[in-house]
């Protein structure tokens, strides 16, 4: 039976504009649409977004929707939305920064929504696909523009981001490394099955993502979250020799890859650089300036460890903070580049507590075996580490990407009657 079967009774044919059936087909086909354009632009991505809206409404049941609200992997991210709302009461912002900075969770509400639809689509693995493609294509543009940087959609040509056809060398990092630790176990799984020619397309196609950030660009925080993410699947799918063999062989890939490529070279030697020009000129490079940035945070954070100082109350503590300072000391932002602190700033321990709970419950769910419950753990692995150099989940591309996935994901797993309990399947 067609899983869209399970929105409405059977009963007699409707016009198309009153099937709920056709309209939770044109929703998933706008999905479609979004994960196709998520990679490449914000106002199409936002767009497809107020689409998907409308569509899915049709479709949905109040009363099985409202029951599926109360559960906690609606709750928490409903609980962050809700906490940033009435933090406005307590913030010495002007009310225009206060209602700036809810935006940024506002996106957490599609959650809910994503969850009910994805347990009644067969279509979802539409969704994931065209990501895959869409960052594809993007990476084949990435080595165009290398080659060419006159091709280039953005608007100045920055010598830092070499390779970038549209928005910034983040966001495709975050993208492209997100594709290739996720099409490891797809393949994993063709290799234990003997199907070898389309385990060797689909590595051939993560090698490529990876070679393009060796190559070409990569951002520091997924130079430093891949291996992490790498060793999180090792650890999950094999045994503990396999995985001694797999970090010998990862050593001498990254020594190759250190021998070979200049450009990663000199984004692992930035790290050292900046380190010592922040140390000894007070100079304000990207990792001096990220320094600061978390050292005052805590700072704010120590001020008012409960409540926090308010929602959009970040940049004016910046700003008190940088009278009389120079260099690096004296530089204001409204986002302290960490996401456990931006949440701390405003809301205190109580915003850090419904942070983590979020993170482990939307975790926990996607603790099963499977490609679709392995997709929603990568999604929330991924945004768990690099949001220890940035806030993703308030960022737009990668708060999209994590709002995507999980919802998508996590409401097959609501589809396959699953909470994620499964047992991992480790050890074959």
């Amino acid at each position: 039976m067609n899983a869209d079967a399970a929105i409405a009774p059977v009963g007699p044919a409707l016009p198309a504009w009153r099937d709920p059936q056709a309209w939770a087909k044109a929703a998933d086909i706008v999905a479609v649409l979004i994960a196709l354009s998520l990679p490449w632009s914000t106002s199409l991505t936002g767009i497809f977004t107020v689409v998907w809206l409308i569509a899915v409404a049709p479709t949905i049941q109040p009363g099985a929707f409202l029951s599926l609200v109360k559960r906690p992997i609606c709750v928490l991210p409903v609980a962050m939305f809700v906490l940033a709302a009435i933090g406005t009461l307590w913030s010495d912002a002007a009310w225009g920064a206060r209602l700036y900075a809810i935006l940024p969770t506002v996106k957490l509400l599609m959650l809910p929504v994503l969850f009910y639809r994805y347990q009644h689509s067969p279509r979802v693995l539409w969704i994931f696909t065209a990501f895959l493609i869409s960052c594809g294509l993007l990476m084949v543009m990435s080595w165009i523009v290398a080659y060419d940087p006159a091709i280039t959609l953005k608007s100045s040509l920055d010598p830092h981001e070499r390779g970038i056809l549209v928005k910034n060398y983040i966001d495709q990092s975050q993208e492209f490394v997100l594709c290739a630790v996720a099409l490891a176990y797809p393949v994993n799984t063709l290799l234990r099955s003997g199907k070898i020619l389309p385990a060797l397309l689909l590595g051939l196609l993560a090698l490529s993502f990876v070679i393009n950030m060796m190559f070409v660009i990569v951002s520091r925080t997924a130079l430093v979250t891949m291996p992490m993410m790498l060793a999180v699947f090792a650890l999950l799918h094999f045994k503990w020799r396999s995985i001694a063999a797999m970090t010998c062989g990862a050593i001498l890939l990254a020594a190759l890859a250190w021998t070979a490529s200049p450009q990663l070279r000199l984004t692992v030697g930035s790290f050292d650089s900046q380190y010592e020009s922040y140390k000894e000129q007070n100079a304000s490079t990207s990792l001096g300036m990220r320094i600061e940035f978390l050292k005052k945070s805590v700072r704010f954070f120590a001020e008012a460890p409960i409540f926090g100082h308010g929602t959009g109350s970040t940049r004016g503590l910046f700003e008190q903070a940088a009278i009389g300072q120079t260099g690096a000391a004296a530089e204001i932002i409204g986002n302290p580049h960490n996401q456990t602190l931006n949440v701390a700033v405003q809301w205190g321990t109580i915003g850090i507590v419904v942070l983590y709970a979020m993170w482990l419950v939307h975790l926990l769910w996607f603790r099963g075996d499977g490609l679709i419950a392995w997709v929603g753990f990568l999604v929330v692995v991924q945004n768990i580490f690099t949001s220890l150099f940035n806030s993703h989940i308030f960022d737009f591309h990668e708060g999209w990407m994590y709002v995507l996935g999980v919802g998508v994901a996590g409401g097959t797993l609501l589809k396959a009657g699953s909470s994620g309990v499964a047992p991992v399947n480790s050890n074959r």
